[in-house]
């Protein structure tokens, strides 16, 4: 059983060639650094859990690196959560096999929806995280993309995060295209809807630039989780002064 009040920080490692590296709005994408010390370093730093998204993957037709997921998983002790081109049940268990704790499937979700409800039956709920890259529309709504948002899809945000739970997906990883990587703020009206539709927990995603953000997104929303990723990458931040943040302002974090 999750508890969701206790709120976890959630460093995440995008990968494009083996590297990390971290964009805008998935453009101006540059390299960060090296993915297992990266990942060594926010779990010394208290990470709750760690996300490593192969960010080319589905656009080149591939799935995650498996020896990159192997060599990261052998030198962490927090669940570990991989993306990327995640297509079939044979991709999930493959990712599964090479050490990662739970799998997150994001465009092949759109594609084949059946895969949510294939992959949860075969491997159980809590392994399967679906992610979403959402988008504001000119009308104020939201909408789905695929493909690292290359690719529109039209659907309404909320009926799908709905359909998701239906199908048997443990979580849901909501990212926000117009905040990411801009750091004025994860998108707490995006967020707030979706918690309010669904009752799977909700990891916010895209957006956050200081301390307060990470207050911001827990007192104001349902989200169970915060990721992030620039403000750790580039040392603007650690974990260990996010969650003593959070404590002084009454957020329960392990």
């Amino acid at each position: 059983m999750i508890n969701n009040n206790i709120k976890k920080i959630i460093p995440c490692l995008d990968i494009r060639d083996g590297k990390v590296v971290k964009g805008v709005k998935f453009q101006d994408i540059k390299d960060v650094g090296d993915p297992v010390e990266l990942a060594k370093s926010y779990v010394l730093q208290g990470a709750d859990e760690l996300v490593m998204y192969d960010i080319s993957a589905s656009n080149e037709n591939r799935t995650v690196m498996l020896e990159l997921v192997k060599k990261v998983s052998e030198n962490i002790n927090v669940p570990f959560c991989v993306a990327g081109g995640i297509g079939s049940i044979k991709d999930f268990e493959s990712v599964l096999n090479a050490g990662a704790d739970k799998v997150s499937v994001n465009s092949y979700a759109v594609k084949k929806p059946q895969l949510i409800c294939q992959v949860a039956e075969k491997f159980g709920s809590e392994k399967v995280v679906v992610g979403i890259d959402a988008k504001r529309t000119k009308s104020g709504n939201f909408t789905v993309t695929a493909n690292g948002g290359t690719l529109e899809t039209g659907w309404d945000l909320f009926g799908w995060a709905k359909q998701i739970e239906d199908l048997g997906a443990g979580e849901i990883c909501l990212n926000s295209i117009d905040a990411d990587g801009v750091k004025q703020g994860y998108d707490l009206k995006m967020l707030n809807a979706v918690c309010q539709v669904v009752k799977i927990p909700v990891i916010a995603s895209g957006g956050c630039g200081r301390l307060e953000h990470f207050s911001e997104v827990f007192t104001k929303t349902g989200a169970t989780a915060a990721l992030a990723a620039s403000v750790f990458h580039f040392g603007e931040l650690t974990v260990c002064q996010v969650k003593e943040h959070l404590r002084k302002n009454n957020i329960t974090v392990e």
